[in-house]
């Protein structure tokens, strides 16, 4: 039987109330906004590894790019949870400033590559990690000391703290190596 015959045998209205079940389960199980919210972390954590990709890549342009558009999830999220959890909040402004932190860092990498990595750096590279350099501060400062709400959000943000450790350490070299001033 081919397909243009089956589907003259299938009643459309069988097919609309299948598909309306369907959205009432997908819609009702979790809520719009809960959904959404899980979504937008998916989002956040899948703009992360890109970025790590991207730079295990030698590919500093891609992970500034993928790293600012995690920023900019980490401070869609912080506006998502201001209203109802401040602690979760103030770790996703810390996230975002680590993510800043990171995509200047690698901004920084991508711009003396197209100097042509003469040594000392321009302006532009030394300006990119005094920014990187400011912005992990402040993340770190954002991740320490609050109420980690939820076990999930304890792990990420355990992970947060460990890599703008680790930043600081990567930002302080660069600058040494890069000889900015």
């Amino acid at each position: 039987m081919s397909l243009i015959v089956r589907r003259g045998l299938m009643s459309k209205p069988t097919v609309c109330f299948i598909g309306c079940t369907i959205s009432v389960i997908t819609w009702c199980a979790g809520g719009p906004g809960w959904t959404q919210t899980i979504g937008d972390e998916a989002e956040l954590e899948r703009l992360r590894v890109k970025a790590e990709e991207a730079i295990a890549s030698d590919d500093p342009d891609g992970a500034a790019m993928a790293m600012g558009r995690a920023a900019l999830m980490a401070k869609r999220l912080s506006l998502l949870h201001k209203a109802d959890d401040g602690d979760a909040a103030r770790l996703y402004q810390g996230a975002e400033s680590l993510f800043r932190s990171q995509e200047h860092g690698y901004r920084a990498m991508a711009l003396f590559r197209r100097a042509g990595g003469q040594l000392p750096a321009s302006s532009g590279v030394c300006g990119s990690l005094a920014l990187a350099q400011g912005n992990v501060q402040h993340a770190i400062n954002d991740l320490t000391g609050v109420a980690v709400p939820t076990p999930a959000l304890l792990e990420r943000a355990k992970g947060w703290r460990e890599t703008a450790e680790d930043w600081v350490t990567v930002v302080a070299a660069m600058i040494t190596d890069y000889q900015c001033p």
